[in-house]
């Protein structure tokens, strides 16, 4: 059996950004602003289900870190093709740079168990740092395939993978274990589909359930696995803000207003006044 984990996570739609966006602190204030699948994870999630459509015997497991609201993508996951879904939560791991975040998901995958392949977005649009995924890599011991974009070829023990690079494209080998971090350019991520909703949509965590007062039906798989701190027996130090060596210094709203437009042509006189008049304002 291959064993793949999907990263995934529930991000602050960043289209919506208004002045309560961020807190005092630094931090994201995500009640202000809705919440949605990270894009580049979709395609994360994509890249894994075209190998369980093309091998026999793979299994996806998708997991997310967040608070108990973040079961929502790990129902997305579930109706487009996952086979379990894990919620990573506990109020121990709010505010983690990419450092905390990493930690906690190593541990996560660790739990899990002989995990042939961890398979993420290259980064989150509410941080945008594309540091997760190798930190995790740097963590499990693992090499890493950043970029990627396309599935050349995938065996029992490896895997051939199409990057894309600024450059242009090349394509690697690795033997499993291995993470790979996937490009926007990938696949998108298929429909959801029907049957699958209708089996998934009363999957639920413990704590919804809790918060909910539904009773449980563990006959028919619709319990999402919630772990916390404990269940992955981390040291509080290593985890949340307390774990991360990131401080925002400073905070400043950026405004952009079109003041005016102008068309030039393309000769070379123009395009150089241009870029002379961009270079006076400090715009380049």
């Amino acid at each position: 059996m291959i064993k793949i984990v999907v990263l995934i996570k529930q991000v602050p739609d960043t289209r919506n950004i208004g002045k309560d966006a961020m807190k005092s602190d630094g931090t994201v204030n995500r009640a202000e602003l809705p919440a949605i699948f990270n894009p580049e994870d979709l395609n994360a999630l994509e890249v894994a289900l075209s190998i369980k459509d093309i091998v026999p015997n793979v299994e996806v497991t998708a997991i997310t870190m967040g608070p108990v609201r973040a079961a929502e993508v790990l129902r997305e996951a579930l109706y487009r093709g996952a086979d379990q879904a894990v919620l990573v939560t506990d109020r121990k791991f709010a505010g983690a740079d990419t450092l905390a975040t990493s930690h906690t998901l190593s541990l996560a995958i660790k739990k899990i168990g002989n995990v042939d392949l961890v398979i993420g977005g290259r980064q989150a649009i509410d941080g945008d740092t594309a540091q997760v995924g190798p930190q995790i890599a740097e963590k499990l011991n693992i090499p890493q395939i950043t970029y990627a974009e396309e599935i050349v070829e995938v065996s029992e023990n490896k895997i051939r993978i199409k990057r894309r690079l600024e450059r242009g494209i090349e394509v690697v080998e690795v033997l499993f274990p291995c993470l790979i971090t996937v490009h926007s350019s990938a696949a998108p991520c298929r429909f959801k589909n029907a049957k699958r909703v209708m089996k998934y949509k009363k999957a639920c965590t413990i704590s919804e359930l809790q918060d909910d007062k539904k009773e449980s039906d563990t006959d028919n798989n619709l319990i999402i696995e919630e772990w916390n701190a404990a269940d992955l027996e981390a040291y509080p130090d290593s985890l949340g803000l307390a774990g991360s060596p990131t401080k925002v210094k400073k905070i400043d709203n950026v405004v952009l207003l079109q003041k005016e437009s102008r068309i030039i042509t393309s000769s070379e006189k123009e395009i150089q006044s241009l870029i002379q008049e961009l270079s006076k304002e400090h715009i380049l």
